[in-house]
C-alpha cells in the first residue's frame, strides 16, 4: 500500500510540473489559438484530480492499517529476520536467496535469539569458489546490522552462531501494548478468503470416532485463520448422495408408506441403514426397487426428493448433537450440491483433450501420476473424483478462495494429490497464487495400540464417547471433592469444560500426522501437558488478583501508568515467552500443525509457575494473612499471561471457567 501511495504521489508531482509548464506556454503564445494546449491542460487536471482522490483514499487506508498495527502484537522473530535479512544483503549483495535462520535461543545464558545463517552462507560461497570461515561471515553480518529497536547486543559463538540479546524496554513496552489493547492479531498482510473442508460424515450413518479428528482439527484451524483477520468459509462436505439412498428410500417407502404426510419415527438411523443394507444384499426384488429409486432420485422426482430430505434431516439432528457438545460451527454443503456441476467438469476435460477411455471409463492422468482419476464410469455415472473436482472448481471460481484446506485422514492423501494435480493441469489454479492443501491426520488408536473399537469390535459412536467423557470427568471432580466447594452450576460448567476440553486437547496436542492413543485416564490427568492441567493453571492465575481484592479497573489503570519491570530472570523469561505468541501462530499458518500451539501454552503455563514461585506478586502478613504489599508490575505479568492463554484456548476450542 505504501509503495502504491509513493507511486501516485510521484505521478501527481510530475503532472503538476507539467501543468505549470503548460501555463507558461499559454502565457508565452502570441497566437490566440491555444485550444490544443488548453485541452491537454484540462485532461491533465482531470487525471490529477482522480489521482489525488486515490491518494486520499490510500492515505486513509494506510492510517487505519497503521493504527491497527500499533495495537497489534508484534512478531519479534519476524522483526529480527528483517534486520538480519538487511544485514546479509548489505554484507553479501551478490548472493541470491541467502539462507535466513533466526530462532529463539534454547539456552538463555547465550541470549534470547540466535541467527544461524553464517554456516549455510559459507557453504553457498564455497560452491562459488569462495572459501570464507563461517565465523568471519558472522562478523561481517554483525558489522552490517542496521539501526533497530530490538537488539541490545550481539555475540558470536562457536563456528559462527550470532547470539542476540533483546532490549528489555522493548519487551516491557510490547507487554504494556498487549495489556492496553488486548491480544490483537499480528499484521499478516492482505485479508484472504479461506475455505476449510472438515468433519464430513455420511448421511444415514452415525458419527464415529473417525470423525473426531477432522472435526476438532478443522474447527481449530478455522478459529486461527479467523483470529488473524481472514474470511473463513467452514464447509461440511457430507456424503448425502449416491446409490445407498436408493435402498434407504425403498426401505422407507415399505416401512412407512405414509411418509409423505406423516413424518416417520426413525429413532435409530444406524439400525435403519443396517436393515435396508441386509435387504439389499439378500432380496433380489428389493435390490431392483432400490436401483429404480436411485434413478428417480437423480431425476429429482418430488416424492423421492422428499424421502431423501427426511433421511438427511434425521442425520443432521444427530450430527448437531455432537457439534453442540464440541462447539463446532459449519455450513453443510454436501456432495449433492455439486451434482449439477459435474457434467461441465467432464466436458471441460474432454474439450482440452485430457481424457482417455479405459474399458469404457473416462479417466484423466495428471502429470507425474501413474494412477488416473475416473471422472465418468462406464455406465455414465460420476464418481468421488468427479465430485471433488467439481467442488474444487466451485471453491476456486465461485468462492474466489485464496486458501483451500481439506482436513481428512491421511489415507486420502493420494486421492487429493491427484485431484490437485488435475486442477493445476487444466489451468484452474496456480499453486504460487492459490494455496490448496490436504491437512491429513493419523488414526485414533485404543490403549491396546489397535484401531479404536468397542469390545464387540464395532466402531465407537462419537456421542457415546462424549457422554463417557462427561461421566468420567464428574467422577474425577467428585474424587477431588470439588462438588463440596462449587455450586451446582459451577460444577456443571467445570464438568463440560474439562470433559470436552480434554478430548479436544488430547487430539490437538499430538502431531496430526501421527496416530494417537485415546486414553481418558491420560487426558483427564491434571499433571503434564493436558487440558485439565492448563485449565486449572489458568483458573489459578485468574484467581490471584481476585483473592488480593484487585479490581479489573485497578489493573487497567496500572497498565496505563506502571512500567513492567523485568529485572528478575524469571520475569524476563516470562515476558519473552508471552510475546512469542504471534510467531507461534505464524508457524501454524505455514505448516498447519496445531500441536505447536499446545506445546507453547504448556510452556507458558510452566514458565508462569517458575515466575510465581520465585517472584512475589502479593505479599501477605505471615500471621494474619492480610495483604501488605502488591507488586503491581508482576500482577500485570499475571494478567498478560492469562490473556494470551485465553486467546490460545479460544483458538483450540477450550472453554476456561472462573472456578474449578
Amino acid at each position: 500500500m505504501e509503495g502504491l501511495l509513493a507511486e501516485y504521489t510521484s505521478r501527481i508531482q510530475e503532472q503538476e510540473r507539467e501543468i505549470k509548464s503548460l501555463w507558461s506556454e499559454i502565457e508565452c503564445l502570441k497566437n490566440p489559438d491555444t485550444h490544443s494546449v488548453s485541452s491537454h491542460l484540462d485532461d491533465l487536471r482531470e487525471e490529477n484530480a482522480k489521482l489525488k482522490y486515490r491518494v486520499n483514499i490510500l492515505k486513509k487506508s494506510l492510517q487505519e492499517e497503521k493504527s491497527k498495527c500499533g495495537k497489534s502484537m508484534i512478531n519479534i522473530n519476524q522483526q529480527l529476520q528483517e534486520v538480519f535479512g538487511q544485514a546479509i544483503q548489505a554484507a553479501y549483495p551478490d548472493l541470491e536467496n541467502p539462507v535466513l535462520s533466526v530462532t529463539p535461543n534454547q539456552q538463555p545464558k547465550f541470549g534470547d535469539y540466535q541467527c544461524n545463517s553464517a554456516m549455510a552462507i559459507a557453504q553457498m560461497l564455497k560452491s562459488k569458489g569462495q572459501k570464507i570461515a563461517p565465523r568471519d561471515i558472522a562478523e561481517n553480518i554483525v558489522r552490517n546490522i542496521p539501526v533497530n529497536d530490538w537488539i541490545q547486543k550481539m555475540e558470536i559463538a562457536g563456528p559462527g552462531f550470532i547470539n542476540v540479546h533483546l532490549k528489555r524496554e522493548m519487551i516491557s513496552k510490547n507487554l504494556t501494548n498487549l495489556l492496553l489493547n488486548g491480544v490483537q492479531p499480528p499484521p499478516v498482510g492482505p485479508r484472504k478468503r479461506v475455505v476449510i473442508d472438515f468433519s464430513s460424515p455420511n448421511i444415514a450413518k452415525e458419527m464415529h470416532v473417525g470423525h473426531l479428528r477432522s472435526t476438532i482439527i478443522g474447527e481449530s484451524m478455522s478459529r486461527l485463520f479467523e483470529f488473524l483477520g481472514h474470511g473463513v468459509l467452514r464447509l461440511n462436505h457430507v456424503g448425502d448422495w449416491g446409490t445407498q439412498f436408493g435402498m434407504l428410500i425403498a426401505h422407507l417407502q415399505e416401512k412407512f408408506p405414509n411418509y409423505l404426510t406423516v413424518s416417520p419415527p426413525i429413532g435409530d438411523l444406524q439400525a435403519f441403514y443396517k436393515e435396508s443394507k441386509a435387504r439389499f444384499d439378500n432380496e433380489e426384488e428389493f435390490k431392483k426397487r432400490a436401483y429404480q429409486c436411485v434413478v428417480k432420485l437423480q431425476s429429482k422426482e418430488p416424492d423421492f426428493i422428499k424421502a431423501w430430505n427426511l433421511i438427511c434431516d434425521v442425520s443432521r439432528k444427530e450430527f448437531q448433537k455432537v457439534y453442540d457438545c464440541l462447539d463446532i460451527t459449519l455450513i453443510e454443503r454436501g456432495e449433492s450440491f455439486y451434482q449439477d456441476m459435474m457434467t461441465a467438469v467432464v466436458k471441460e476435460f474432454e474439450e482440452k483433450g485430457l481424457v482417455e477411455v479405459d474399458d469404457g471409463r473416462k479417466v484423466v492422468f495428471p502429470p507425474g501420476c501413474s494412477i488416473p482419476l475416473t471422472i465418468e464410469k462406464s455406465d455414465g455415472g460420476y464418481t468421488y473424483d468427479t465430485s471433488d473436482l467439481a467442488a474444487l472448481k466451485q471453491r476456486i471460481f465461485d468462492e474466489k478462495a485464496d486458501i483451500i484446506i481439506y482436513v481428512t485422514d491421511s489415507g486420502q492423501a493420494v486421492h487429493f494429490q491427484l485431484v490437485f494435480a488435475a486442477a493445476q493441469m487444466i489451468g484452474w489454479y496456480d499453486p504460487k497464487i492459490t494455496r490448496v492443501e490436504h491437512a491429513g491426520f493419523g488414526v485414533v488408536l485404543g490403549e491396546d495400540k489397535k484401531k479404536f473399537k468397542t469390545r464387540s469390535g464395532d466402531t465407537v459412536r462419537l456421542m457415546d464417547l462424549l457422554e463417557e467423557g462427561l461421566k468420567r470427568c464428574m467422577d474425577k471432580l467428585k474424587d477431588k471433592e470439588r462438588d463440596k466447594v462449587l455450586t451446582p452450576e459451577e460444577l456443571n460448567a467445570a464438568q463440560k469444560a474439562v470433559a470436552f476440553g480434554c478430548i479436544k486437547y488430547a487430539d490437538l496436542s499430538h502431531n496430526r500426522i501421527n496416530d494417537y492413543v485415546f486414553s481418558f485416564d491420560k487426558m483427564l490427568d491434571d499433571r503434564g501437558n493436558t487440558a485439565a492441567y492448563l485449565l486449572y493453571a489458568f483458573t489459578r492465575i485468574r484467581s490471584i488478583a481476585r483473592l488480593a481484592n484487585i479490581e479489573e479497573s485497578a489493573l487497567r489503570k496500572a497498565a496505563e501508568n506502571c512500567v513492567i519491570v523485568l529485572d528478575h530472570e524469571k520475569e524476563w523469561k516470562l515476558g519473552k515467552c508471552i510475546l512469542r505468541f504471534p510467531e507461534i501462530l505464524q508457524k501454524i499458518v505455514d505448516d498447519l500443525l496445531l500441536h505447536t500451539l499446545c506445546d507453547y501454552l504448556y510452556e507458558l503455563a510452566t514458565t508462569f509457575t517458575e515466575f510465581y514461585d520465585n517472584c512475589y506478586c502479593v505479599e501477605k502478613d505471615r500471621q494474619t494473612g492480610e495483604v501488605v504489599k502488591v507488586n503491581m508490575w508482576r500482577m500485570l505479568l499475571c494478567e498478560a499471561t492469562a490473556s494470551v492463554m485465553a486467546k490460545g484456548f479460544d483458538i483450540l476450542g477450550l472453554k476456561p471457567v472462573q472456578r474449578m
